[in-house]
């Protein structure tokens, strides 16, 4: 049986569209408008969102979402605000819901517990993006038990051998990371990114493959997703939910609104017909 990821992205792409993705930083800039911001992400028209898990060591995340996570910490988010977070915003959509994070909180939290936890709170599945497939047994058997879904990544350097062996024992999706680099950076060469995608798609074939890193615009979105059933969008919306909350002028409901429209104007016109 299909999860409910893997079920949104597959419709999706069957209407004619780009699956799209929306990761936030849960606690940025506050605890108290996570819910808020995940609202507006949902009425945005989001496929799936990412609801990122505050850490004080990302490694691979540039200097938007490092900032957020910090920012997030400093307000007092934590393990246990993310998953209420989950679950109020579960409450009221049926929107699929991921966590994206590390291994060491998952760990420190203890990995059944996260799982089981997760799940009861309608979280739908998990990216950890430093946890290679070699390691995988460390939350495979809890992840599976809770009905959770573990996303694994791919990058240009990886090889096709890997590419294979991610596809076979990724579940929700498979993540392919645009760059070899941090998210929130440049593409590199455009000519040698769309070759990869390109080899992506025919070595990935159980799951849907999605590209994220340097999306900022509905134009990267479309160029970049041509080899692949989707995108996913971070440092662009961190840097919009910043300029918005940081606009003492704004009410509550212009905020999520202006949210809204930005969320919507990534995907606008994104069939493939």
């Amino acid at each position: 049986m299909e999860s409910r990821i893997t079920t949104r992205i597959r419709q999706t792409v069957a209407a004619g569209y780009k699956a799209m993705g929306i990761f936030i930083t849960s606690g940025f800039p506050n605890p108290d408008v996570t819910l808020e911001i995940l609202n507006a992400i949902d009425a945005g028209g989001a496929d799936f969102i990412e609801l990122g898990m505050p850490f004080s060591d990302p490694l691979a995340e540039g200097l938007p979402i490092q900032q957020s996570s910090e920012r997030a910490l400093a307000a007092g988010a934590s393990m246990k605000t993310t998953m209420e977070a989950a679950l109020r915003f579960r409450a009221g959509s049926d929107t699929p819901l991921l966590l994206m994070g590390y291994l060491n909180p998952v760990i420190r939290f203890g990995v059944s517990n996260f799982f089981q936890t997760a799940a009861s709170c309608g979280v739908d599945g998990v990216i950890l993006p430093d946890l290679p497939p070699s390691e995988r047994p460390l939350v495979a058997g809890a992840a599976e038990s809770a009905g959770v879904d573990v996303i694994q990544l791919i990058a240009p350097n990886t090889s096709d051998e890997r590419i294979r062996l991610v596809d076979d024992v990724s579940s929700g999706f498979v993540y392919a990371v645009s760059i070899t680099g941090l998210t929130g950076t440049g593409h590199g060469q455009s000519g040698a990114v769309n070759q990869y995608l390109r080899k992506a798609r025919t070595l990935v074939t159980h799951n849907p493959l999605l590209v994220g890193f340097g999306i900022s615009s509905h134009e990267d979105a479309m160029r970049l997703s041509e080899h692949t059933d989707g995108f996913i969008v971070g440092s662009a919306v961190i840097r919009k939910v910043d300029a918005l909350y940081g606009d003492s002028s704004l009410t509550s409901a212009e905020r999520a609104a202006a949210l809204s429209r930005f969320v919507r104007d990534l995907k606008q016109g994104s069939s493939q017909a």
